[in-house]
């Protein structure tokens, strides 16, 4: 049922994916910084600190914190053991033919067109930084995590293009 009264909680949410992404030890820095080592070579005047403020507000993004809280959640539900078979054995095993992991994170890259989507093929494949630190990580369940990762990264790749073109 439509509830036409309902606000959509944006603060809420913000807060709610940064703060889980804390808790997964997940430093935003981090994330802006392979933005900028993706960027800088396109656009020299690019810093550091603008690549993390632009972060910040693809972060605001209402698409992106949809797709970050479903992700960040099946992969908290998988690791507690907490979603029916053969659904958890599926995420707990990041399961190659699974691919809504990778789906997911293509539509949060996509916010910025294709050049997130060609940036998050790229940081996909080449698990750059942070992003191979959780697909190499045996000890959580990080399946949607890791494609969540590259998909923001991605999209403030496509973010800071889109700005100066």
């Amino acid at each position: 049922m439509l509830n036409h009264d309902f606000r959509y909680p944006d603060t809420a949410a913000f807060d709610f994916v940064v703060k889980r992404l804390a808790e997964r030890g997940v430093d935003l820095h981090r994330l802006s910084e392979i933005a900028y080592d993706l960027q800088h070579k396109f656009e020299p005047a690019i810093s550091k600190d603008e690549c993390y403020q632009e972060l910040i507000n693809v972060l605001h993004k209402r698409e992106l914190l949809n797709n970050a809280m479903v992700a960040l959640e099946l992969d908290r539900l998988a690791e507690e053991g907490q979603i029916k078979e053969p659904l958890l054995s599926i995420i707990k095993n990041d399961a190659g033919v699974f691919g809504v992991d990778e789906a997911l994170a293509l539509q949060t890259a996509n916010i910025y067109g294709t050049i997130g989507v060609t940036n998050f093929g790229y940081l996909d494949r080449l698990k750059y930084g942070i992003i191979k630190q959780y697909d190499s990580d045996n000890e959580h369940v990080n399946t949607f995590i890791d494609d969540l990762l590259g998909a923001i990264v991605a999209a403030l790749c496509g973010k800071l293009a889109h700005k100066y073109a």
